[in-house]
């Protein structure tokens, strides 16, 4: 597996090491033994799989904060996608900074996204899966989101979203949920 690192600190590209013959192609998505020996410590408990039949469809930026703030660690299976991870702990020297990954079937990249960022990912084709662990489980009452063009954020996003969810499109900006006090990690 090689890991690569991106301009913040902790959100890694992680390349697994992909076997092919005639047959087709092997490989680990995810090995405790090999994470450990990357330095990479994680207890994942829960997988995630969502599908999105149309280009242009937006999810996110949705966040956990504690007691159930999540490490991910994402991987496109079908399709292709921008994947964004940014930056919401105020005391962080990259806070508000993001991070943007290609990640799609073909080239098998996945993204390690710590506790205190917000997710979000951006369809590039139609039929696009994503799947993603998680090291902690789904808390409705800790789920959190922001909005995806926040100015003070300002992700370089490739096109403007075509389908978005009514919650995110809807979705309060940092700004909002700093002076409510909600970002808690």
């Amino acid at each position: 597996m090689q890991v690569t690192k991106t301009a913040i600190e902790g959100v890694l590209i992680l390349e697994p090491k992909v076997f092919g013959d005639a047959r087709g192609w092997f490989m680990e998505t995810w090995s405790a033994r090999k994470f450990q020996a990357a330095g990479l410590t994680f207890e994942f408990v829960q997988d995630n799989q969502s599908y999105s039949a149309h280009k242009g469809t937006l999810r996110g930026l949705h966040y956990q904060t504690a007691p159930f703030a999540q490490t991910k660690l994402v991987r496109c299976t079908r399709g292709k996608l921008l994947d964004v991870a940014v930056d919401i702990r105020e005391d962080s020297d990259t806070f508000k900074k993001w991070v943007a990954v290609e990640l799609t079937a073909e080239n098998k990249k996945q993204l390690l996204i710590p506790r205190g960022f917000a997710h979000a990912f951006l369809t590039l084709t139609d039929d696009v899966e994503i799947q993603y662990k998680a090291d902690n489980f789904y808390a409705p009452t800790c789920d959190g989101n922001i909005r995806w063009d926040d100015p003070d954020i300002m992700i370089d996003w490739p096109f403007p979203p075509t389908i978005l969810a009514d919650k995110d499109a809807k979705a309060p900006t940092l700004r909002e949920r700093l002076e409510r006090g909600e970002l808690v990690f």
